[in-house]
C-alpha cells in the first residue's frame, strides 16, 4: 500500500507539474550568479581554490496561511509526501512557512494553536516567520508556543521596546553555499490582531513591527536583515514575507519593499491569500522574484535554485491526500463539531454567489459590502444582548454556510476567534465615528468593515475618505467630509448627541481590535458574556426557532448599508432662470397694463 501510495504522488508530482508548465507563462529566471573575473596576465603561485556551488538543485517548499486547514488540500502529510518525494529524486529540500499557521479552524481554537504548532513539528519545517493571527491567543501565549517549535521563527521588524523579539534572518547551508532566510512581517499586525496584546498595562505599545507613515523605518529593518545576512557570507538571501499585495497593507506591501531595498533574491509570500508569480524591479533595478501559495495548503509554493545560480518559482497543486497523523489530532473532536444545531433554508454568504476573480473563486464580499451572513451574524449580537445597535466585524466573519443543517463545527468557521460578546454605552458621534472608519478603505477590502443590526446608512463613496490615522494605524478623527450619510437607528435619524446600548465582542470594544479606538473608554454594561459562535448558535435557535428562514434570504442583504456612488443631480438652474423670466414678463405685462386704460375710457 505504502509503494502504491508513493507511485500515486509521483505521478500527481508529474501531472502537477506538468500543468503548471503549460496553464502558466513560463517561470521568471534570474541569473543571481556573479560575473567571470578576468583572466590574470600571470599565472599565480598558488591556485586559488574555487569558490562552492550546489551540487544538486534546492528547492524550498514554502506554505503561507495554513489557518489550521491540515485536512484540506495537500494537508501536511501530503506536504511531507512531497518533500520526501523530492529528496528521494536527488533535490536539496528546505520547508519554510509564512505565517498564519497555527489559527483558523476548531484544532486550533481549542488547543489555543498547539495541535498545529505539534503537526508542524512532525512534519519537519526548517524555519517560519510571524503572521499577524499568529498573536490571536495571546502574546504570552505565541512566545510559549514559539519556544515548543523544532524550528526558528524569524522577523527583522518584530521588535519590543528597540530589540528584535526572534532573530532577524537564519542560514541553512548546503554544499558549502549558505542560504539566508530573512523575516518580515506586515506592521498591520498591530490592528489586524488585538492591539492590546502589543501593549503593557499602561496602554502603551511596546510591541512593533518597525510601522511609520511612509514605511520607510519598516524598509530599513529589513534591509538590515537583508545587509547583516550577506555580511555573514549568505549567497542567497531569501525573504519569507507575511505582506501581500493588498491596497489597505499600503506602504507595507511586498512589492513596496521590493521597490525600496536591495540584496534580495526572492520573496515567498502570504497574507492576502494570492498565487500571484511576480517579477520586479529592486531599488538598484536588479529582478526579484516573488510568489504566493494561497491558503489552506490548496497550494504549496517553491522556490528552486538551480546548481548553475539561476532561480525559479512556482505552485505544485494537488489536492486528495490524507493525513493519518492529522485524523489522530482531531478524532476526539469530530462527534461533537458533527452534532447539528440548527437548519437554514437559505445559503448565507461572505462570497459573491456570481462573481468570480481570474482564477475561477468566489469574490470575497464581506469586507466590503453587506452580506446576508453578515446581517444574521450583527442581528445575533443585538438580539441575543437586548442592544440598540450591533457591529460585527468582516474579518471576523470567515466561512458560508451551506442551506441545510448546520453543525457546531459549521459556526466555529463562521466564527473561528472564539470572540466574547459585550455591550457598551456609546454617543450617536461615536457610531458615526465607527461607521466611517470602516469604510474608510471602500472599495477595497478592509477586516474592519462592520456588518450591522438595529441601523442604516448610505456610503457616499465618491467623497474621499477623511479619516485620520496614527502611525499604528488607529483611529485618531475624521477631519474632512464624512462618507457615512443618513444614519437611522431603527426608525429615527441618529442623534449624534444621544446615548445608545451598543452590541459587538471583546476584539473590537476592549482590545482595540482593527483600530476602533473610539469605545475603548466606554461604559460596559455587559463584559465577556459569552462566546461568538454560541451568540449565533443561540440567536437561531431561541429567537427564529431553530431555522433561518426566508428574511435572509437576499445574499446581499436587507439594504442597510446603501452605497452611493455618484452626488444627486440637481436640476438645470438654466430652466430656472428661464422660468423666473416668463413670470417676470407677466408681472410686468400685468403691471402696464392700468396706465393704457384711462385712453380706453369713453368720454365724460
Amino acid at each position: 500500500m505504502k509503494k502504491f501510495l508513493a507511485l500515486l504522488l509521483a505521478c500527481a508530482l508529474i501531472l502537477g507539474c506538468t500543468a503548471c508548465s503549460t496553464e502558466k507563462a513560463e517561470p521568471v529566471v534570474a541569473d543571481v550568479t556573479e560575473a567571470p573575473t578576468e583572466v590574470p596576465t600571470e599565472v599565480p603561485t598558488e591556485v586559488p581554490t574555487p569558490e562552492p556551488a550546489l551540487k544538486s538543485d534546492l528547492i524550498v517548499l514554502f506554505t503561507s496561511d495554513v489557518h489550521c486547514g491540515v485536512q484540506s488540500g495537500f494537508g501536511y502529510t501530503g506536504l511531507a509526501q512531497l518533500r520526501d518525494t523530492l529528496k528521494s529524486e536527488g533535490y536539496h529540500v528546505l520547508l519554510a512557512d509564512n505565517g498564519d499557521s497555527i489559527q483558523g479552524e476548531p484544532i486550533g481554537t481549542m488547543t489555543r494553536g498547539e495541535a498545529n504548532l505539534n503537526l508542524m513539528n512532525a512534519v519537519g519545517y526548517d524555519v517560519a516567520t510571524i503572521g499577524n493571527h499568529e498573536f490571536d491567543y495571546g502574546m504570552d501565549r505565541f512566545l510559549e508556543l514559539a519556544g515548543k517549535a523544532n524550528f526558528p521563527y524569524v522577523s527583522a521588524n518584530f521588535d519590543k521596546e528597540g530589540e528584535l523579539v526572534f532573530p532577524a534572518y537564519v542560514i541553512k547551508e548546503i554544499d558549502g553555499i549558505k542560504i539566508a532566510f530573512v523575516g518580515a512581517t506586515t506592521p498591520k499586525t498591530l490592528t489586524s490582531s488585538t492591539p492590546k496584546y502589543f501593549q503593557n498595562e499602561a496602554g502603551e505599545f511596546v510591541y512593533g513591527f518597525f510601522q511609520a507613515e511612509t514605511g520607510a523605518e519598516f524598509y530599513a529593518a529589513i534591509q538590515k536583515g537583508v545587509d547583516d545576512a550577506r555580511a555573514e557570507g549568505a549567497t542567497y538571501v531569501i525573504v519569507l514575507a507575511h505582506l501581500g499585495n493588498e491596497a489597505e497593507c499600503v506602504p507595507y506591501t511586498y512589492a513596496d519593499l521590493i521597490s525600496n531595498t536591495t540584496g534580495i533574491d526572492a520573496i515567498l509570500d502570504g497574507h492576502s491569500h494570492d498565487t500571484d508569480k511576480v517579477q520586479m524591479l529592486n531599488k538598484e533595478g536588479v529582478n526579484v522574484l516573488r510568489q504566493g501559495c494561497g491558503t489552506k495548503l490548496e497550494s504549496i509554493g517553491y522556490l528552486k535554485i538551480h546548481v548553475d545560480g539561476t532561480m525559479e518559482t512556482g505552485l505544485y497543486n494537488y489536492d486528495e491526500t490524507v493525513s493519518v497523523a492529522v485524523d489522530e489530532a482531531t478524532a476526539s473532536l469530530d462527534a461533537a463539531l458533527s452534532e447539528v444545531v440548527a437548519k437554514t433554508d437559505v445559503e448565507l454568504y461572505i462570497h459573491d454567489p456570481e462573481a468570480k476573480t481570474e482564477e475561477g473563486k468566489p469574490v470575497r464580499i464581506i469586507r466590503t459590502a453587506e452580506t446576508n451572513l453578515g446581517d444574521l451574524c450583527a442581528d445575533a449580537y443585538r438580539f441575543v444582548s437586548g442592544a440598540d445597535v450591533a457591529i460585527i466585524n468582516g474579518g471576523g466573519i470567515r466561512n458560508n454556510i451551506k442551506a441545510g443543517d448546520i453543525t457546531r463545527n459549521d459556526l466555529l468557521l463562521v466564527h473561528p476567534f472564539g470572540n466574547s460578546m459585550c455591550v457598551v454605552e456609546v454617543t450617536g458621534q461615536e457610531i458615526l465615528d465607527a461607521l466611517e472608519l470602516s469604510v474608510h478603505s471602500m472599495p477595497g477590502e478592509y477586516g474592519g468593515f462592520l456588518q450591522v443590526s438595529g441601523m442604516t446608512f448610505e456610503v457616499h463613496t465618491y467623497i474621499p475618505s477623511s479619516v485620520v490615522l496614527d502611525e499604528n494605524s488607529m483611529f485618531v478623527k475624521v477631519e474632512g467630509d464624512y462618507r457615512v450619510q443618513n444614519v437611522m437607528i431603527g426608525e429615527e435619524p441618529l442623534d449624534l448627541n444621544k446615548t445608545y446600548t451598543l452590541a459587538c465582542h471583546d476584539y473590537k470594544l476592549k482590545n482595540m481590535g482593527d483600530g476602533y479606538t473610539m469605545f475603548a473608554d466606554n461604559t460596559f454594561l455587559q463584559d465577556s458574556v459569552m462566546l461568538d459562535n454560541q451568540v449565533l448558535i443561540t440567536y437561531i435557535t431561541d429567537y427564529l426557532g431553530g431555522v433561518v428562514g426566508a428574511e435572509y434570504s437576499n445574499p446581499y442583504g436587507q439594504g442597510r448599508i446603501v452605497a452611493v456612488e455618484a452626488p444627486v443631480v440637481e436640476e438645470e438652474p438654466a430652466e430656472e432662470e428661464a422660468v423666473e423670466e416668463t413670470v417676470e414678463e407677466t408681472v410686468e405685462t400685468t403691471e402696464e397694463t392700468p396706465a393704457e386704460e384711462p385712453a380706453l375710457e369713453p368720454a365724460a
